[in-house]
């Protein structure tokens, strides 16, 4: 729900890079990972997806989002090149702890990116320094607001 707040109060039709769907790193564990729920909400919502995740597969993904992502499937894709999923998107959500995501190039996302846009750290493992230099709306757990 903060999300879509953020975004406006409509995500419809917005595209939203998935940043890991695993419940934890190191892991293709998706048992109870928040990423389902999240993905789930934001694909009734009307958003399209780019899911990411260094070892949950395409496949699992579509088990996990189940009936809801099945008849929303043109609403959302696998991405198994990070540097594109971020193509045209609106929003980032990180949802698990990669150490590929604490890396992330800031600079080479704001400009693959629609503006303006919205990076949410679930995961408090952005710097709000590294990020505040680029046209992003930042939201992280913890500091709540927006920098």
């Amino acid at each position: 729900k903060m999300v879509i707040n953020k975004l406006f109060g409509n995500v419809t039709n917005k595209k939203i890079a998935i940043l890991g769907f695993a419940f934890k790193a190191d892991t293709n564990d998706t048992r109870e990972s928040p990423a389902i729920f999240i993905c789930k909400e934001l694909l009734v919502e009307g958003a399209f997806l780019a899911i990411h995740d260094p070892k949950v597969n395409e496949s699992q993904i579509d088990f996990d989002l189940g009936k809801v992502g099945q008849e929303n499937r043109s609403n959302w894709s696998y991405s198994n090149d990070l540097l594109k999923t971020y193509d045209n998107c609106d929003a980032i959500i990180i949802l698990t702890e990669w150490e590929e995501y604490k890396k992330i190039n800031w600079d080479f996302v704001s400009n693959k990116m629609n503006s303006p846009s919205w990076v949410f750290d679930t995961r408090k493992i952005v710097s709000p320094e590294e990020v505040k230099n680029y046209d992003f709306n930042f939201w992280q757990v913890g500091l709540g607001n927006n920098i």
